[in-house]
């Protein structure tokens, strides 16, 4: 549509709207319209309907006028069903507001008989209409809908009312979100809240969002992980939390990363990364069930089988059958060195023989994750909340679970021992002072709390959205978020 055409259009809607509240008619004066039904009661069960009068309301999507009747779509937030209006059954008045003051996207208000017509198409017959909102914008023609993809994401709003297959995707996140805290609660998890803002960024190796608290007068972080308070309420006696929450990352866009984002993490006293592996595979099992159907999921043009025992291999045995290095016969850290050399893989001098290894992994490895599978026993460098494995001193009880080539669970044996932990924290400072921004800071309460006594315990972080996406075939973060990081277009 040319500018000067849709600028022309624009217009008259305006004109239209100035019309309706000069004879009394505002659109935007109603405050309320009673629907006692939805237009998908109506087709799913016109036998029960059929002859009774609804009261239903929604958006115009079409009309096709024939004089004195019309036909128009309707849609509600279900669904859509056809209206026929009649001058003589809605009244002359009425009738003639709507043939020259109404538009295609305007919300409606119908009263009427619901009935099928000649074709056998199930309507409603109006006996009365109610102008409730007016659009005063052009909605994408219905054949097209909105195909731009950077618009789509803009207008999330036109692109819910236009693509009626989008809403789909945050249906189901809705059902997986519930299905998680039905599952949880099942198995006596408390679900609890715990602060956005706080003094340390802690918890995870990211880079956080940094804002300022103006009666403190001190800068604060956007949580960039939910897990050290959570463990805290361990430490206070909840043996089973969990929290399902935002949190915000100050890094990349990409299709798997968005810079807030929804994550469940959960804490289980009394327990290990064994435990959590358990649940983990357990849960996931039964929400690729619950909301696809199948424990075979299609992603992307795959079959993923979550009816399967999930398999199970460490980093090290990984890296050895994916990129042919065998880090148990790597000695010491030039040798790894050495290694990364000869098959083009950058480090940083920073990075220790464990860093190294995760390097290969992520490089070599993590393109070929398409089953389930964890990933566990991970270099005790990159894994400075975590216990250490009792037979392997270099590596932690931790696992990451890979499906489709991406990470969608990351858990551990936490770390209890409050000395230990401020070791840990004590090396993740010298990397911070040696420029890596992304390293943690010592958490002295943290540290407090475990002094205080954390029994051990399990930990499990899962992405909510990448997990969405998994399961409704979303080839983009953006695709499972209604308002995804979006660039200013000016």
């Amino acid at each position: 549509m040319e500018n000067l055409e849709l600028n022309e259009i624009l217009r008259l809607r305006r004109e239209k709207l100035a019309d309706l509240q000069a004879d009394g008619n505002d659109p935007f004066r109603h405050i309320s319209f009673d629907v006692d039904t939805h237009s998908v009661n109506i087709l799913n069960d016109f036998e029960a309907f059929e002859g009774k009068v609804v009261r239903i309301a929604g958006r115009m999507m079409s009309r096709r006028n024939m004089g004195k009747a019309a036909f128009c779509d309707l849609q509600d937030g279900q669904g859509r069903v056809q209206i026929y209006i009649k001058g003589e059954l809605v009244g002359e008045a009425s009738f003639a507001e709507f043939d020259k003051k109404w538009d295609i996207g305007d919300i409606f208000g119908v009263v009427g008989e619901v009935f099928k017509t000649q074709k056998g198409e199930i309507s409603v017959r109006a006996t009365e209409i109610t102008l409730l909102s007016k659009s005063l914008q052009v909605l994408p023609e219905k054949y097209h809908g909105l195909q731009n993809v950077d618009l789509r994401y803009r207008q999330r709003y036109v692109d819910l009312i236009v693509n009626p297959q989008v809403k789909d995707a945050f249906l189901k996140r809705s059902a997986i979100i519930k299905g998680i805290r039905s599952f949880l609660d099942s198995r006596d998890f408390l679900e609890v809240e715990t602060p956005l803002l706080h003094q340390i960024a802690g918890g995870a190796s990211a880079r956080p969002f940094i804002t300022h608290h103006n009666d403190m007068d001190i800068d604060m972080y956007l949580r960039i992980a939910l897990e050290l308070p959570l463990k805290k309420l361990v430490v206070g006696g909840f043996e089973r939390v969990y929290e399902i929450g935002r949190c915000f990352r100050n890094e990349g866009v990409s299709i798997k990363h968005n810079p807030e984002f929804t994550m469940l993490e959960l804490y289980q006293a009394y327990t290990d990364y064994h435990g959590m592996m358990e649940l983990t595979e357990t849960l996931l099992r039964k929400l690729a069930v619950d909301v696809t159907g199948s424990a075979i999921v299609n992603y992307q043009g795959i079959q993923i089988d979550f009816g399967k025992p999930f398999e199970k291999i460490t980093m090290v045995e990984a890296v050895k059958k994916y990129a042919g290095v065998d880090f148990d016969t790597i000695e010491d850290l030039e040798g790894a060195r050495e290694q990364a050399k000869a098959h083009g893989i950058e480090y940083k001098p920073v990075h220790k023989k464990g860093d190294i290894l995760n390097l290969f992994f992520e490089e070599k490895v993590e393109e070929h994750l398409v089953s389930p599978t964890f990933i566990i026993d991970h270099p005790i460098e990159i894994s400075y909340l975590c216990k250490a494995h009792p037979d392997k001193p270099d590596y932690a009880q931790r696992f990451e679970l890979f499906i489709a080539a991406r990470e969608i669970a990351n858990a551990y044996s936490e770390l209890n021992d409050p000395i230990d932990q401020r070791r840990r924290f004590e090396v993740q400072e010298l990397l911070r002072d040696a420029g890596d921004d992304e390293a943690a800071q010592i958490d002295e309460d943290f540290i407090a709390a475990l002094e205080v006594g954390l029994p051990p315990t399990g930990g499990l972080g899962i992405g909510i959205c990448r997990l969405v996406m998994l399961l409704t075939d979303s080839a983009s973060i953006r695709d499972v978020l209604f308002f995804p990081a979006m660039k200013p277009l000016q």
